[in-house]
This record gives structure tokens, sequence and C-alpha cells, in this order.
């Protein structure tokens, strides 16, 4: 047999494996049978399949379900409290880490001051924090991956960084260097996509396979889930929208156009906007308040004017950019994160009537707009990368490996 011949014997494995996982994930309790019977894999396959994730702690099987006839059928469940991960945030002048089990509970957090700094003592300073914050769990673990998001562009295929808004990682093959200095499987991504994923694995997009996440904070960014997957160009990040033009005559943005969604809705955009207007003299109860989002969402909602009239121009703004979005995906479902929506019951409206306005009747028709569940747990991305490695096979397939 040929090396190539190998490879595609092991890719196989990979996958049938991974159909097997993925079918106890999502619809365990099951059975062999069962399974044999929705992944057409032979019951054999499915038996030897099986077996190993058992020895691997993966999957256990749980007592006989009731009996149809005949002898009865042991069901099978996934084992996720056992394993771990660490999720770090790399924002911008930020660190978060966050040590999670694959069920999703939360076992230690920690945020750390992350101040520029050049390429060598960036990455040093990365991998001691990580290294100290695993050294320092009081507590006995299985650490399976580490799981690193971020602002900017990726390419999560290849482990690399395209583009950090704050420091110098453009071309940096992160997840190479983090792998060889920690020891442990690196997946990286991109904090808005990864947080659609997650949305779609444990939060408001559960019930939907296609989604658009809009995350409205420093800046603009979206996440769509297409037929339960991230939506990807070889492996790396699209749905820019923030730099979508929404006004020809809007401010410059930093990517070098004007207009962009950005210099319009994101949160230092609003608020610039509403100073803007108090120095031009009009009346709001903002005159007397530190200019925040929280306080600007709150005035809009007890009727100022000011805040009202900077919070309907975003809603307008975001309608516009989102009916592209629904024209061009036609998803089930609309997600908001970030500070303005505690707004929600005034945007919301708004930006449902502007997209039904630019978009096709049948595509906007019951389309739903809501907040997303994550709106403050910014390592939740982390969690939902070593899921879809896991579901993927490409995860699973260490972990059996190294058993």
């Amino acid at each position: 047999m040929t090396r190539g011949q190998i490879a595609n014997v092991d890719l196989i494995k990979q996958v049938n494996c991974a159909a097997v996982y993925r079918l106890i994930d999502s619809q365990g309790p099951i059975s062999r049978v069962k399974i044999a019977e929705l992944s057409h894999l032979a019951a054999a396959s499915v038996t030897k399949i099986t077996r190993t994730l058992i020895e691997c702690g993966l999957i256990r099987e749980m007592a006989h379900q009731a009996s149809t006839g005949g002898r009865r059928a042991i069901s099978l469940t996934t084992v996720t409290h056992a394993f771990h991960l660490v999720s770090v945030k790399l924002g911008r002048e930020e660190l978060q880490l966050c040590l999670y089990s694959l069920d999703g509970q939360v076992l230690a957090r920690q945020i750390h001051d992350f101040p520029h700094q050049d390429r060598t003592a960036l990455l040093d300073s990365l991998i001691a924090h990580i290294s100290d914050f695993i050294d320092g769990q009081r507590r006995e673990l299985t650490l399976v991956a580490i799981a690193l998001t971020m602002p900017g562009l990726t390419d999560a295929v290849h482990g690399q960084v395209i583009y950090h808004p704050s420091f110098p990682l453009a071309d940096v093959p992160l997840a190479r260097l983090l792998k060889e200095a920690l020891g442990l499987p690196v997946f990286i991504g991109n904090d808005v996509r990864t947080q659609a994923l997650a949305e779609h694995y444990f939060g408001a997009s559960r019930d939907c396979l296609d989604s658009v996440l809009i995350s409205v904070r420093h800046g603009v960014g979206a996440g769509i889930i297409t037929e339960g997957r991230i939506f990807r160009s070889l492996g790396r990040d699209v749905a820019e929208i923030g730099h979508i033009r929404v006004d020809a005559l809007g401010d410059r943005c930093h990517c070098g156009n004007f207009g962009c969604l950005e210099t319009m809705v994101a949160d230092a955009a609003l608020l610039k906007q509403a100073g803007r207007m108090l120095e031009q003299g009009f009346d709001s109860r903002l005159k007397n308040q530190p200019l925040t989002m929280a306080n600007l969402c709150q005035a809009a909602l007890d009727g100022d004017r000011l805040a009202r009239d900077v919070l309907e121009r975003a809603a307008e703004y975001l309608g516009q950019a989102l009916a592209i979005m629904v024209n061009l995906f036609n998803p089930q479902k609309i997600l908001l994160a970030g500070e303005l929506c505690a707004a929600d019951s005034l945007l919301f409206p708004l930006i449902g009537r502007a997209i039904a306005h630019q978009s096709l009747p049948s595509f906007h028709q019951d389309l739903p707009i809501v907040k997303a569940h994550f709106q403050d747990e910014q390592t939740i991305g982390g969690l939902a990368l070593v899921k879809r490695a896991l579901l993927e096979g490409e995860l699973l397939q260490l972990i059996i490996e190294s058993r």
C-alpha cells in the first residue's frame, strides 16, 4: 500500500469516527443499531469505533433502553465533563484566559492588561501567561486543546494570523508556535465568527442551521452560520460587514475608505455623534452624565430626543447592511451582540423595518432578530472552536492517538 493510500485510509477512519461521535453528541443516548442506521456504516464498523471511543473515555454506555422485542440495546452518550481546554481571548491590549470543561462549565478565569509590545516580547508574554494559568490550576486536568480568538483576520486552517488591530502578528503561524511551546493542539479564529459558532452550539441559534450574528462594539463584525457550519473561504475569515459603505460622505475609516458601517454605528462612533450634538447645543439629559453606551441607551429608552436620534440613525444603517446579508444568505435568524442591545426594544423593530424595505419579501418574512446569548463571555468562542474540532474529527483523532 502506498503512502497516499495509507493517508486515504486514515482520513476515512477519521471521517467515520467523527460521524459516529457527532451522532452520539447530537442524539445521545443512542444505540449502536440506530447509529449504524443513521450513519449508513456497517454494524461491525460502528462497534469498532464505539469501542475505541469508550476506551478513550470520550463516550460511555448507559443503562439498557426499553426493549422493543429481542435483546435490549445499550445506549451511548458523550463524556464531556472529564476533558478540559484553555480558551484565550487576545483582545485590544487585554488578555482573557478561561478554563472550560467540554460541557461548557467555567472552572477558572483570569484577565490581564496586555500592552502593545514588539512581536518577540508579545509571543513570550502570551506563552508565559497561558503556561502560568495552566500551572496555577489546583485540580486534576485532562487538557485536550488550547483555543485562541482575536479581533482582526485569521487563517484558521493554517493557524496563522493575517491581521490583528492592536498587535504586530501579521503572517505569524501562531497555532504552531503555541503548540511547540505548550505541547497541546492549538486552534485559532476570529472572535466574532467563533461567537457565532458558540451561539449555534450553545446559545441563541441552537434551534436553526442558518444564522447571522452581528457584533457592534469597538468595531462591527459578522459571523455567518450556513447548514450548521461557520462560513469561511478556504479557511480564511469572511463577512467583514463593518466595511460595507453606508454613507459616501461619512467619516474616514481605518481601512482607508469613507462612510463604512463601522464609522457610523460602532460604540465610539455613536458616542462621538452624541458628543457633537451636545456641543452644538442640543438639549439632552446626557449633558449631566458621563457619555457612555449604557447611558446613551437608557436615555433613548426614556425618550431623550438626542439619544433616540443617534440610535435610530444607527438602526437604519444596520438594517441597510443586514438587508444585504439577508439577500445573500437567507438566514433563519439574526443575532445582535454589543452594548447597544440594551436598547433592543427600540432598535430591533427599526432594524427589522429597514431590512423589510431592502430585502426580498420571502427572505425577511417572519425573520426573528434577537439578542445574542453570550453578550459578555468573551472567551466562549474558543470553546466553540474546540467543539468543532471534535465534531469534525481533527481533535477527536488526536485524542485517540494520544491514548
